[in-house]
């Protein structure tokens, strides 16, 4: 299937090719989940292939070590690896000082996980995930499947003392089941619309019992690579303060989405 690819395809496509190159031979690499990580890891596999790139690859989800092992990438566990060079991977919104909501696509546990583990972490993004307070994206919660309901009604209490504008708590559906994370385990979806102070909410979320993560990556992210539909790229880098633009490669024409 082929097609010319939407503005924010293009941005995807862009921040995903230029956050590749920050991999070199020998590296062990966190790799991301969810439509721009899935380009990123493409572009690893071109490169495996091209320029003979040797490295190890940490998947965040079972969609990505799939996706990972169809490109040629060496596919190794968290635990082998012990410590990565690099993860990078998408997220759901970003602030100006690169904290994250992340958890969209369900697989922010593993994704904090390996991001922590990591010496550095890049996040690869359009520009419309960038805002100025996180929140309007909703916040995702794991939660253990037992005492769900109780879980739910403790967050919502919680949310009552705290900074939110919101504190609507959904679950998260799968056709007419719930959603079921690659852990076994349920996601609450919190609709908050403005988060107060986001490092707040994260340490209180961690420690209400049954919640096993949120979707709050604070600290953690050091660059961030930003494509726009043009094929431009704006790197933000958090420990240099620094904003550079750079002209990025535009894609082909071919919908490179359309089997992600």
């Amino acid at each position: 299937m082929t097609g010319e690819m939407s503005p924010i395809d293009k941005a995807k496509y862009a921040s995903a090719r230029r956050a590749a190159d920050y991999v070199e031979d020998g590296m062990k690499i966190g790799l991301g989940t969810g439509s721009t990580a899935a380009l990123m890891v493409k572009r690893l596999g071109e490169r495996v292939r091209e320029e003979g790139l040797k490295i190890q690859g940490v998947p965040t989800s079972s969609t990505t070590a799939e996706l990972a092992r169809s490109e040629g990438i060496s596919v190794i566990t968290l635990d082998e690896a012990r410590w990565l060079d690099l993860t990078i991977d998408g997220a759901d919104e970003f602030d100006a000082n690169l904290n994250l909501i992340k958890g969209g696509g369900g697989a922010h546990l593993q994704e904090k996980i390996v991001a922590t583990a990591s010496d550095q972490m890049i996040v690869i993004a359009d520009a419309a995930k960038a805002v100025e307070t996180l929140g309007a994206f909703p916040l995702p919660v794991e939660v253990l499947q037992f005492g769900g309901l109780t879980t739910a009604a403790l967050i919502e209490e919680t949310l009552v003392g705290l900074d939110v504008l919101g504190r609507e708590v959904v679950q998260r559906m799968h056709g007419d089941a719930p959603f079921v994370t690659d852990e076994g385990n349920h996601i609450l979806d919190l609709h908050l619309k403005r988060i107060g102070d986001a490092r707040q909410l994260s340490l209180v979320l961690n420690q209400i019992p049954g919640v096993v993560e949120n979707g709050l990556f604070i600290d953690i992210c050091d660059t961030v690579v930003i494509g726009h539909g043009d094929g431009k790229v704006e790197i933000r880098d958090i420990n240099t303060g620094t904003i550079t633009e750079e002209t990025g490669e535009n894609a082909e024409s071919e919908n490179l989405f359309s089997d992600i």
